[in-house]
């Protein structure tokens, strides 16, 4: 076996941490300083490190990206959606990265206007967004915003549609949304605090006044909570939101009337969470008040708001988790999720129609699209699988006909998805619990544990991975890979009581979970563990970070992607972007109780000297979701401890943040290089 070069060694400058009469020695905390040279050169180093000790699957990458990319049709564009007289279009031109926003008015047989084109507009920036776009209710303004560092820090600019031209002013460190009042002349914006990130404030704009005259209209003080702020479907109220993990708040003002007083709908209470939406002379309510675990629907006149005033339509049920709803001015469709399966349901406003959307398989993921118009007969609906590309559906109420509008397209002549097989099965957690997974691989595999899988998971902040396909996975796919997605308590898959006993002081369920899914899979011949590789992305980094301490000798290979490793020490931080708003999910440190929890399996605290897998490393310099400090400590002190020879690989993208490198095929390189490293370790070659 060649021998692989030296890897950088970080210098240990120790740093005493306290808390809770607890002292931890940090060596490596010199790294969080993003502006020092020594800690760029590091950096640098390391990504040196991990070009050379993968140099030779340079040819496999490059063959990876030109064959993920292939599959990709470049000259695409979305299927066309109506808002307030106009059809909108996202397409994609052959040999650009970025989209090009246009829109017809009436018909799409009319004439194209251009919106924004942002290849244009991403020149001479190494990275690139749009946030936001808002057009004015009389169609002759687009509010939008833009990000160029990867901070999410966005600056929100008005363009005149008639005349082309972007007005002067300039609204800096905003989150990206944006909302308009009916006047045509007001817009409402939340700003972010330059050093947590938090959204923290609402603030209100009239047009061609400067940016310095702007009315703030709402502090969110508590620090655990961020706000924001949106337009009703019905085009009748503007909403300020308050929301932290467990507990929501909402102020509502009529949308004609941007200059009065927002009203507190019902105030914050610990542990209510709700969502409100408008239709003729109610809100509609979706909340988990009166302990509806899965959260029940309600409603109440818009002229009394209060929580008493609430009245039951769909009352609480134990099996059926109620996600969210959609009002058209006939229909009312509920999306709900049973036994982890997605359902959409259809009820008319008279009472006389009440009915679920069929779908047959056991691996699907379906969804409501983009349903702007309140007075449509038509509901938008996506539909894929694991073996199925992914479907625009129209559903007409009326007539209860459904047409597929777009199927996604994949430019491989070998393609075919029967040559796919997907399914479900259910391992046993060591407490007793069936956890689901669902998995894909090509057909006719033997399943007598020589196959590489890969087993995938996040499992927190109640974010379900729904088994969805993917073009790119094709490739491992077709090359022997079974792929995994194991739905760990954390997520919500089987229901809101799944993410609870997967946070706070339940935390270790996610992690012994998905280790137990590992056993099982290996125990019932889908793999061994000299075949089985892990992959996981922020709190999912998380997760890799614990199963790497817990059991290394299961897996061959680990993936953590922007991971949240360094638990302890960010959760004690409250300049930190985002630690405030976490509290809820992981606790909060400054209590010795959770403290202790926390440093019970936090990752870079409990790194030993033991053998550990080949593991590789993502992160990106500018990330705000997880600063690029926690995976550098991390690396370096498993680099200190670990007792093998295997490799350990940091990669920084030294010009991206949390979702990596913009343009529609860049971050296609990041995957060829993270399947690289898969197909490396499991000898599979070009």
């Amino acid at each position: 076996m060649k021998k692989l070069p030296n890897p950088p060694i970080a210098k240990k400058i120790p740093q005493k941490l306290e808390a809770h009469e607890d002292v931890r020695i940090d060596n490596y905390f010199w790294l969080n300083n993003r502006n020092d040279q020594n800690v760029l050169d590091y950096l640098y180093a390391e990504n040196d490190y991990t070009k050379s000790v993968l140099a030779h699957t340079e040819p496999l990458q490059k063959e990876l990206f030109k064959e993920m990319k292939a599959r990709i049709k470049e000259d695409d564009s979305s299927v066309p959606y109506k808002l307030n007289g106009y059809w909108y279009i996202t397409k994609f031109e052959k040999g650009k990265d970025y989209p090009i926003y246009t829109r017809k008015k009436e018909s799409l047989d009319a004439p194209e206007e251009l919106l924004f084109d942002c290849n244009e507009m991403a020149k001479g920036f190494n990275y690139f967004k749009l946030g936001g776009i808002s057009i004015s209710p009389d169609n002759t303004l687009a509010a939008f915003s833009t990000d160029t560092v990867s901070r999410r820090q966005y600056t929100i600019q008005i363009k005149n549609l008639i005349t082309g031209e972007i007005y002067p002013e300039e609204i800096k460190n905003a989150t990206g949304g944006i909302t308009w009042a009916n006047d045509n002349k007001t817009l409402f914006y939340s700003r972010k605090d330059e050093v947590t990130l938090r959204a923290f404030k609402i603030f209100k704009h009239k047009l061609h006044t400067s940016v310095e005259e702007d009315k703030e209209v709402f502090h969110e003080e508590d620090e655990t909570f961020n706000t924001f702020i949106y337009k009703t479907k019905s085009r009748k109220y503007l909403i300020i939101g308050s929301s932290s993990t467990l507990t929501t708040e909402y102020r509502i003002l009529h949308a004609d009337n941007p200059d009065g007083e927002f009203k507190i709908f019902q105030k914050r209470q610990r542990e209510l969470d709700y969502a409100i939406a408008h239709y003729k002379d109610n809100f509609f309510i979706i909340s988990n008040k009166d302990n509806a675990v899965n959260f029940k629907l309600q409603k109440t006149n818009e002229n009394q708001t209060e929580k008493e005033y609430w009245e039951d339509v769909l009352p609480h049920r134990e099996d059926v988790l109620l996600e969210d709803i959609e009002i058209f001015k006939d229909y009312l469709v509920v999306s709900e999720r049973q036994n982890g399966l997605n359902k959409i349901r259809i009820i008319n406003w008279n009472g006389t129609e009440d009915y679920y959307l069929p779908f047959d398989s056991e691996t699907y993921t379906a969804y409501t699209g983009n349903n702007p118009d309140f007075n449509s007969d038509v509901l938008r609906y996506s539909f894929n699988s694991l073996t199925t590309p992914s479907s625009v559906i129209d559903y007409n109420f009326k007539t209860k006909t459904k047409e597929v509008k777009k199927e996604q397209e994949v430019l491989d002549k070998n393609f075919d998805k029967e040559n796919y097989t997907s399914k479900r099965i259910w391992a046993t957690a060591r407490d007793g619990v069936k956890i689901p997974i669902s998995l894909v691989h090509k057909k006719g595999l033997k399943l007598d544990g020589t196959n590489p899988l890969l087993q995938y998971a996040y499992g927190s902040y109640g974010s379900t991975i729904d088994p969805y396909f993917s073009t790119i996975r094709l490739s491992l796919l077709d090359r022997g890979f079974i792929f995994a997605i194991a739905h760990i308590r954390g997520g919500e898959y089987l229901g809101r009581d799944w993410y609870e006993k997967g946070k706070l002081k339940h935390k270790k369920n996610t992690f012994y979970d998905f280790i137990d899914c590992s056993k099982f899979l290996i125990e019932e011949n889908y793999t061994s563990k000299e075949h089985l590789y892990a992959s996981g992305g922020s709190a999912g980094g998380l997760l890799m970070g614990v199963i790497a301490n817990l059991n290394p000798e299961l897996y061959k290979g680990i993936i953590a992607a922007v991971p949240f490793v360094d638990v302890v020490t960010t959760m004690l931080d409250d300049t930190i972007p985002l630690t405030t708003g976490e509290y809820d999910e992981w606790g909060n440190p400054n209590d010795k109780e959770y403290y202790d929890y926390m440093l019970s399996y936090s990752p870079y605290d409990n790194v030993v000297a033991q053998n550990y897998p080949n593991i590789l490393v993502t992160t990106g310099l500018h990330d705000s979701q997880v600063q690029y400090w926690e995976p550098a400590k991390w690396v370096a002190k498993l680099r200190e401890l670990k007792t093998d020879t295997k490799k350990l690989l940091l990669h920084i993208d030294m010009e991206s943040g949390h979702g990596g490198a913009s343009g529609r095929f860049e971050s296609l390189k990041e995957v060829a290089l993270e399947y690289a490293f898969l197909l490396d370790l499991e000898g599979i070659k070009l």
